[in-house]
């Protein structure tokens, strides 16, 4: 409890820091309420898809494919047919099929990981290379414009202030981590990623639960759709492109063990605001995104090392 708390807190004065660099170097363009509002809403797509990153890692798994999922799941939701469907019976029907194309794909990896004992990062990479195929196939590589204006009014926009894209990440952010934290199913996420063996022996149906897992990170895909769907006005199959490996770097900064047995949502929110934090300064001084991607993977580099260190000094307490 007491290193989850201590992570935590590494991770605020990380973030702390940043942000003095920023008001520093960027002054008031940093500091003021558009720019945190920015920050936020560059956060919001990754931080859903990284949520349910969380119980896949956290679960012993890997998914490669959330990305690709993404763009899949906005091209469908975004065709001729489904946009007619949505004027005539309800715009709901495109957010609907949004997130049966996501949980759908997820199911399917999960099935193959679960049952068919194929290599998790095997199976998620080839689902990210065929939903990505099959997204160019169903758009034709073209971008699909949203014409439902119900839609776009209903993700569009700002509640209190704040833009609809970061009030559903703030919700499954908290979905997330009651469902963690405080469900049978959250503990048994850990078990699983922990000694899937030990947990098999204490009743738990693991190969269910890896399927579930993977089914719920597929939802997460489908609804970080949807906010791409009303962010951009568009469904495209380039929608979403390395996403997965943002939502794993923000999952591993955060203190999810890349092994298994230990997850933190308050962790990958913290990692999700933190690099887009850091992308903000670099786009506000004018910084190259090859040095972005430097600092990103430096890092990275340091979050594993305290891992691996933690789990060092735990395993010989």
């Amino acid at each position: 409890m007491h290193g989850g708390v201590g992570r935590n807190l590494g991770l605020v004065v990380a973030l702390v820091l940043l942000c003095v660099v920023g008001v520093v170097t960027g002054g008031d363009r940093f500091a003021s309420l558009d720019n945190v509002m920015t920050i936020l809403r560059l956060a919001a797509i990754i931080g859903v898809l990284s949520i349910g990153m969380t119980f896949v890692i956290t679960g012993g798994g890997i998914d490669l494919s959330v990305g690709s999922v993404l763009g899949l799941a906005s091209v469908w939701a975004s065709t001729v047919a489904t946009q007619t469907m949505a004027e005539d019976v309800h715009w709901v029907v495109m957010v609907l099929t949004a997130l049966a194309v996501g949980t759908v794909c997820g199911l399917v990896n999960g099935v193959l990981i679960a049952y068919g004992k194929v290599v998790a990062f095997i199976a998620t990479l080839a689902m990210m290379v065929a939903a990505r195929g099959l997204a160019e196939m169903i758009a034709n590589r073209q971008t699909q414009i949203v014409d439902v204006d119900a839609f776009l009014d209903a993700v569009r926009g700002d509640v209190v202030g704040i833009p609809k894209i970061v009030w559903v990440f703030v919700l499954v952010a908290v979905a997330g981590w009651f469902l963690l934290n405080r469900t049978t199913f959250g503990r048994r996420t850990l078990a699983v990623g922990g000694n899937p063996e030990a947990a098999r022996l204490a009743g738990i149906k693991v190969r269910r639960h890896t399927m579930y897992l993977y089914a719920l990170a597929g939802l997460t895909a489908g609804i970080a759709a949807v906010m791409m769907l009303g962010r951009t006005g568009s469904g495209s199959s380039t929608h979403g492109m390395l996403y997965e490996l943002d939502a794993i770097a923000a999952v591993v900064v955060g203190g999810t063990l890349l092994a298994g047995g230990r997850g933190t949502i308050i962790g990958t929110v913290l990692g999700v605001v933190l690099f887009s934090t850091l992308t903000n300064v670099f786009i506000i001084n004018n910084l190259s995104t090859s040095a972005q991607s430097v600092a990103k993977g430096v890092i990275i580099v340091v979050a594993v090392l305290l891992q691996q260190r933690l789990a060092a000094r735990s395993r010989g307490a």
